[in-house]
């Protein structure tokens, strides 16, 4: 049985802290290892996903509940 990804609550946030606040969050993680982020600005559907391709991780999961954004990235790298 594994456990959930940690998550990150960035809800309330505005563009450009979401994808600030994301990236050093990511920096600090393992290759491979999971981290789940919950945004409520609108742009994070953008921002977010672009940010993950350019730091060459990986987004595992995206969705959308009550005006709450969330993805699932996973740290890239050797």
């Amino acid at each position: 049985m594994t456990d959930a990804p940690p998550v990150l609550d960035l809800s309330g946030l505005k563009c450009p802290l979401p994808v600030l606040r994301t990236r050093k969050a990511l920096r600090g993680l393992e290759p491979g290892a999971q981290l789940t982020i919950l945004c409520t600005d609108p742009v994070s559907v953008i921002d977010i996903p672009h940010l993950v391709t350019q730091e060459g991780d990986r987004l595992v999961g995206q969705g959308r509940d009550d005006g709450v954004f969330s993805f699932t990235i996973e740290k890239g790298g050797a």
